[in-house]
């Protein structure tokens, strides 16, 4: 079975380090990530940069990035201004990802909107970026339960849905931004999306965990289980949102795969170049970072045995 891969590192994960990532040093980081097989890459965000001043370098980036093909190059774009900057860059982004979170709260604290603030501007939204030759996604944070609502009703989540379709969005990711979900409610809630909503392909819907409470990659198999057929990760298992507590890391991409590759499916991932950029990523940030199997290596890399144990 073929699963899509994607990686959120250089965007979700910088825009919380409290050093600034050089540019030159996420052109090499992306440039490298192009060359593993991830379906999309997310690499950077058109925010204020008073808001986010980790990724104030977003044309930088854009316009130094080898674009290699078959990957997607994604930029984040929280309103019409975001989608409109992002339009206007020499080297646009394939596509530009808005965001709205289920719980009205988050909603506020994330990017300063209401709900009903909020949807008034995505009609604008798709029709700028189909205009600039754009796709545009659109990604409901908080889905599976809002750190300061708790939980999210699942009509709230099929309402959302129904509405992004009707707009006109390219495809749909379910963000479970505080790690709140867990395998039982991911398998039953995105069961019941894919019913009412039967996607147009294996990539229109896509799950973005958190490993907060360490349910990351269970919930992964939980949204294969449930019919699901793309995942974000975060190289090394950086990331987290600014604006809500508690918020660690994105499940680590190079985790993901070895699983998924341990387990019989097709990621179309080279491994072995992916784990060579999450072991960078420690010395680029300054700290230690959660990936486990960037330590261990791959499942079935083998060892010599100790000299007593040789037949």
């Amino acid at each position: 079975m073929r699963l899509y891969v994607n990686d959120v590192a250089v965007r979700d994960g910088f825009q919380i380090e409290k050093a600034f990532v050089p540019t030159a040093t996420k052109v090499e980081l992306i440039n490298q990530l192009s060359r593993t097989g991830l379906h999309k890459i997310e690499v950077t965000s058109f925010v204020s940069p008073k808001a986010v001043p980790a990724l104030a370098d977003a044309n930088e980036v854009l316009a130094g990035i080898d674009r290699v093909p078959g990957v997607v190059y994604v930029a984040l774009v929280p309103n019409i201004r975001g989608v409109q900057n992002a339009a206007a860059t020499a080297r646009k982004p394939d596509e530009v990802n808005g965001v709205v979170s289920a719980s009205e709260t988050h909603n506020r604290a994330n990017i300063n909107r209401t709900h009903e603030q909020s949807i008034a501007e995505l009609p604008t939204m798709v029709k700028v970026a189909h205009e600039a030759g754009m796709k545009i996604t659109m990604s409901l944070s908080t889905t599976f339960g809002c750190p300061f609502e708790g939980h999210v009703h699942e009509d709230v989540v099929l309402d959302f849905v129904g509405r992004f379709r009707e707009l006109g969005f390219d495809a749909i990711s379910f963000g479970d931004t505080t790690g709140m979900a867990n395998p039982r409610q991911v398998r039953e809630l995105t069961a019941k999306v894919l019913e009412r909503f039967p996607p147009p392909d294996d990539r229109y819907y896509t799950l973005h965990f958190h490993n907060t409470r360490g349910m990351g990659l269970a919930n992964v198999v939980a949204g294969i289980e449930a019919g699901v057929r793309s995942f974000d990760g975060s190289v090394s298992g950086l990331g987290g949102c600014p604006f809500a507590p508690g918020a660690t890391g994105n499940i680590c991409t190079e985790d993901m795969v070895n699983m998924l590759v341990d387990m019989g499916y097709d990621t179309r991932i080279d491994l072995a170049k992916l784990l060579a950029v999450a072991r960078r990523i420690p010395a680029v940030v300054g700290h230690d970072v959660p990936g486990q199997v960037m330590k261990s290596g791959q499942t079935l890399e083998l060892h010599e045995p100790p000299r007593h144990a040789r037949s």
